[in-house]
């Protein structure tokens, strides 16, 4: 079942925009769905689903808007519209997001080799900075996020899962609100196509 908390730490909400030259970028992403669409079924119109915590808390408030306009775009060129009253929507949508940051650790790389019954990585060598021999400054050392993205489409009136797709990928960067934006559209590039194995997909992102 998709956890419908919204995981979302204030870094996310902070997090500079992706650096770099002017221009449109990709965003890879590894995506899995599920489901029983019907076949012959349209997208139809959508309301968002909000748990009452989100709509009562201030603060749980603010993320969850956040978070439903970075998918937005998203589920418009999936060909879902927005409704005019939620009570008339074909679809309830939940979304949900985490992004988890990690330090790695040197045996993580994966130029590690054997030599002579140790394991030695060419990373390891000669550092001015600490003054002798050390780990070089390598940013594949620096921390990691782990950011991911998740979409449950319901049929408002019998409340059916109908459509459940998961987006992850990982960087140097928390990515912000438009990476957020980028793994939705991942997410639902292939709308309503079911593949629970893990495929990767590519999306365009304008800056």
């Amino acid at each position: 079942m998709l956890n419908r908390r919204l995981i979302l730490t204030a870094s996310v909400a902070s997090a500079v925009a992706l650096a770099g030259c002017a221009g449109p970028f990709t965003v890879s992403a590894d995506v899995s769905s599920y489901g029983n669409w019907p076949a012959d079924r349209k997208p139809g119109s959508y309301a968002f689903d909000r748990l009452p915590s989100q709509q009562h808390n201030d603060e749980a408030s603010k993320r969850e808007a956040m978070l439903e306009d970075a998918a937005k775009p998203a589920l418009e060129k999936a060909g879902l519209k927005p409704a005019a009253d939620a009570k008339t929507a074909d679809l309830l949508i939940t979304l949900g997001a985490r992004i988890t940051a990690y330090d790695p650790v040197p045996w993580d790389d994966p130029l590690w080799w054997r030599w002579r019954g140790r394991l030695v990585s060419p990373r390891y060598g000669y550092a001015p900075g600490w003054g002798g021999w050390g780990w070089r400054n390598d940013p594949l050392f620096d921390r990691r996020y782990d950011r991911a993205v998740a979409v449950l489409v319901r049929d408002r009136a019998s409340g059916e899962a109908l459509f459940e797709t998961h987006a992850s990928n990982e960087g140097i960067t928390a990515g912000g609100e438009q990476m957020i934006g980028a793994l939705f559209e991942a997410a639902l590039a292939e709308f309503p196509k079911v593949e629970p194995k893990p495929r990767r997909v590519s999306v365009q992102v304008a800056r």
